[in-house]
């Protein structure tokens, strides 16, 4: 895969379990937008014995319809790739009414400590109340009837993200760090593009060939379009430098330029790619941003000898 090629052809097929595969079924909350495409995807891994990976938004007729679909059967984990809204809200509920503990790898947090105006807004996605009933570490396993889980810590999107193998197929639930039909928002304080970067390069080095992403359908040739994720950035980051170097001083002002092609509506996501971006460039010393970091900052190029 010389570049990077998105699939937008996808069928929520709201309320119903779509069989993914002998293992996997999946269901798609009706919270469409911006950020979420058609909605975002729960997993039922597993017959009989079950488990839910992202049980979605705080959505009650979602919630029921994950339960008609396991009618008869048990839910014996609810397991979260990370805290976002739109991924962990409804795991309260569905733990109420099934008594299946939670398990993820940990409350939500910032990736590293920042001082910045837009904090509150960059942190609203966050959900602040869920604490797992199970943190889970890199490399634990999960195992239920005929199916098992390892946990993979990827960092990035989040700094609570976790990816989960299966290891009764070539299969990854790819959570929001690798998705097929966008690239992925990586902004502080949520998330650090040098964390994001170290986990694709993880991802790059494993035997998965099908990922299973929070949002859109599945993603063929795993690894070669992860490596095509990767080559992306990097030209987006070059992109940034070279904006930077012939004078731009402003997030606003790079977006105009590198994503004139892009629907102004979602220019405000483009703006927080770019900070994430930014920050990552100026923690290596290649751009310096004198009075902090921020959407509203001023960046300028680091001179070099």
């Amino acid at each position: 895969m010389d570049s990077i090629s998105f699939d937008r052809d996808f069928d929520p097929a709201y309320g119903q379990a779509v069989r993914i595969g002998p293992h996997v079924r999946r269901m798609t909350a009706p919270n469409g937008g911006p950020f979420t495409f058609h909605g975002t995807n729960s997993y039922i891994v597993g017959h009989g014995t079950v488990a839910i990976i992202d049980p979605g938004p705080d959505d009650p007729g979602h919630i029921d319809a994950l339960l008609r679909a396991v009618q008869g059967e048990t839910v014996s984990h609810i397991i979260v790739t990370h805290t976002h809204r739109d991924h962990s809200m409804g795991a309260a509920r569905l733990a109420a009414l099934t008594g299946a503990p939670r398990y993820g790898e940990g409350p939500h947090r910032a990736a590293r400590p920042l001082s910045i105006d837009e904090q509150t807004m960059l942190d609203a996605s966050g959900d602040m109340d869920f604490v797992p009933d199970h943190a889970l570490a890199d490399g634990e396993r999960i195992t239920g009837r005929g199916w098992t889980l390892t946990a993979i810590a990827t960092p990035g999107h989040a700094a609570n993200h976790m990816a989960f193998a299966l290891d009764e197929a070539p299969i990854l639930f790819s959570g929001d760090h690798v998705m097929g039909w966008s690239t992925t928002i990586v902004a502080p304080p949520d998330g650090a593009m040098a964390d994001y970067m170290a986990s694709l390069e993880r991802l790059a080095a494993r035997p998965e060939t099908i990922y299973l992403p929070g949002h859109g359908g599945p993603i063929a040739d795993a690894p070669a379009f992860v490596r095509a994720l990767r080559a992306h950035r990097r030209l987006r980051e070059a992109a940034i430098v070279e904006r930077i170097s012939r004078g731009d001083r402003r997030i606003a002002d790079i977006v105009a330029v590198i994503y004139r092609e892009t629907p102004k509506v979602l220019h405000g996501a483009a703006a927080l790619a770019v900070l994430g971006h930014l920050e990552d460039l100026v923690a290596r010393g290649r751009i310096s941003a004198p009075g902090g970091l921020g959407l509203e900052a001023i960046y300028e190029p680091v001179e070099t000898d």
